[in-house]
């Protein structure tokens, strides 16, 4: 399977400029709110007309305009899983399920519309109707609709931004589940990265409309290709950097010198992920520096902890540690100054 697309559109003052071309099967779109995610769904699904460009799939031609080509969001074959669901209110679970399918016999329908409701745990609630189901129970609905008319592009946006956080994993691991049976395309929209990480294969990371970074999730992750894309992507320690006479790079706003595996000769910036920080039992060796704890917050599972270089507190933390929760009742106990090792092969350095 490929998907190309490469297209121009504009809502009122906003303009986005897309490119991706892929033959994955499962592709996270990354991005602050306005960042133009859902206007590339809605393209790729013929709800938005780009001014130019073109989108195909395996060869089909979904819209060109050079070529007058638009097809019709019905003959798209995509399924469309919206952030707030858009169930028809009026309309039974069953019946929503089987919105799309009128083009087969009563007893297709009823057979597709049997099978997705027990492939999604809803067997018993296909004579109810949106209103008395759960979040989760809805957002199944509503996967199990897209699903129905067997698409070769499953759009999903943002689908469980809409759930308590008490049933987000559990639906999570049910889509999990569902995409890895998925023999199509999924456009997933998030802008939880550690969402997007654990459900697609490349992520795509956009910003004001414009593709800052495409590619496999390891590499944007470990290997970012600017300052930006790396803040968008999570990482909280970013510094200016500047390359020294002796191989090394020093970053100009925490005032270490660090050495690092990847070429760095055009390096502007450098970074390190909160989880990569490693703590030393002692003093010595590369990348090793003393710092001090000027603050720290909690979640149940992990601690992240605030970090200044050197054993003055001074007015702010250079870095930002996670740790988990085991590892922080052995560390907080120790005597300043503490030591931290930045791994070079963690570190990663940006020419932007």
């Amino acid at each position: 399977m490929e998907f190309h697309a490469e297209f121009a559109a504009h809502r009122g003052q906003f303009s986005i400029e897309m490119r991706l071309n892929t033959r994955s099967a499962r592709v996270g779109i990354l991005g602050e709110s306005g960042a133009g995610k859902s206007m590339t769904l809605r393209a790729v699904a013929g709800l938005l007309k780009p001014a130019t460009g073109r989108i195909e799939i395996d060869g089909r031609t979904l819209f060109d305009s050079s070529a007058g080509v638009n097809l019709p969001a019905r003959e798209r074959n995509t399924g469309y899983v919206f952030q707030q669901y858009a169930l028809f209110p009026h309309r039974t679970v069953a019946e929503n399920i089987a919105f799309g399918l009128a083009h087969l016999s009563r007893d297709e329908q009823e057979a597709r519309v049997r099978a997705l409701l027990g492939r999604m745990h809803l067997e018993d609630m296909g004579a109810r109707y949106p209103q008395q189901l759960s979040g989760g129970q809805q957002q199944r609905v509503a996967l199990a609709r897209a699903l129905a008319t067997d698409p070769r592009i499953l759009l999903l946006d943002e689908p469980l931004s809409a759930l308590d956080f008490h049933i987000r994993g559990l639906v999570e691991k049910e889509l999990i589940d569902t995409l890895a049976d998925f023999s199509g395309l999924a456009l997933y929209v998030s802008h939880n990265l550690e969402e997007v990480y654990r459900l697609c294969d490349e992520i795509l990371v956009l910003a004001r409309g414009r593709v800052m970074a495409f590619g496999a999730k390891e590499e944007i992750f470990l290997r970012p290709p600017s300052a930006e894309v790396a803040r968008l992507t999570g990482c909280k320690n970013l510094s200016k950097a500047q390359v020294t006479e002796d191989g090394r790079i020093l970053a100009l706003d925490w005032g270490v010198p660090l050495r690092v595996s990847q070429p760095h000769a055009r390096a502007q910036h450098v970074g390190i992920r909160a989880n990569h920080i490693v703590f030393a039992d002692a003093p010595g060796g590369e990348n090793v520096f003393s710092c001090a704890v000027v603050g720290s917050s909690e979640t149940p599972f992990r601690r992240t902890v605030y970090l200044r270089f050197g054993t003055a507190v001074g007015s702010g933390p250079h870095l930002q540690a996670e740790v988990q929760r085991d590892r922080w009742e052995e560390l907080k106990g120790r005597p300043m100054p503490w030591h931290v090792r930045l791994d070079p092969g963690r570190v990663f350095v940006m020419p932007e």
